[in-house]
């Protein structure tokens, strides 16, 4: 399903259903051992979807480990993005040579529900398109679409700054005909080529009961 988001340099892979936990690295259990079963089974799943996607750029399988701030440690020239929710689990790679940096996310195509939340997670900008869009599409879940955006925004955001986004540091304005959307940024961005990455632009779908959103910055 996310090939259909991602440009050519980028390598998918994604699952449906959990693998068997015996699939994971010794090393990769120790970081899970003690966490819920749900927990083991999505983390192990999406290192295995890793693995395919990286197999495709040639490397060997090797343990995936998360970083300090639990983000995914790829090996060394390559950039990716891993998510996973109810029922699905997917990864997007790239040399670092090709993409400077990947963000992708999936969620369930159901409401917040929360309204707390909902005002957590968006602007009053995007909370008045948002009530625009389920007007017009309401098959699709709009708050749930514009989280998922900002989630894969700030996995986009994290490898080039090193940094926290908060949900408020950006602006989303969803394209509902050629299903795209851009971010622009609210905080100073990251320096890329010499000058300020203002705004991301990324793409998303719906379908199998999912939201997915995806960024690809080439170089």
């Amino acid at each position: 399903m996310i090939e259909k988001l991602l440009p050519a340099p980028v390598r998918t892979a994604e699952a449906f259903d959990d693998a068997p936990l015996s699939e994971m690295f010794p090393e990769e259990w120790a970081q899970v051992a003690n966490a819920v079963p749900k927990r083991q089974r999505e983390f192990g799943t999406v290192r295995g979807c890793a693995r395919r996607a990286l197999a495709e750029l040639g490397f060997a399988p090797a343990p995936l480990l998360p970083g300090p701030h639990r983000e995914p440690q790829w090996p060394d020239g390559v950039v990716g993005a891993m998510t996973h929710c109810a029922g699905y689990r997917a990864v997007a790679v790239a040399r670092a040579a090709e993409v400077r940096t990947i963000g992708l996310d999936a969620e369930p195509n159901l409401p917040l529900n929360d309204p707390g939340v909902v005002d957590l997670v968006t602007l009053p900008e995007e909370r008045a398109q948002i009530r625009r869009l389920a007007a017009l599409q309401p098959e699709v879940c709009w708050d749930r679409l514009v989280f998922s955006a900002k989630e894969s925004v700030y996995k986009a955001w994290f490898p080039l700054t090193r940094r926290w986004l908060d949900f408020e540091e950006a602006l989303l304005t969803l394209d509902p005909t050629n299903a795209t959307f851009t971010a622009q940024l609210l905080v100073p961005g990251p320096v890329v080529d010499g000058g300020e990455l203002t705004e991301f632009s990324g793409r998303w779908l719906v379908g199998s009961g999912l939201v997915v959103t995806a960024i690809v910055e080439m170089v």
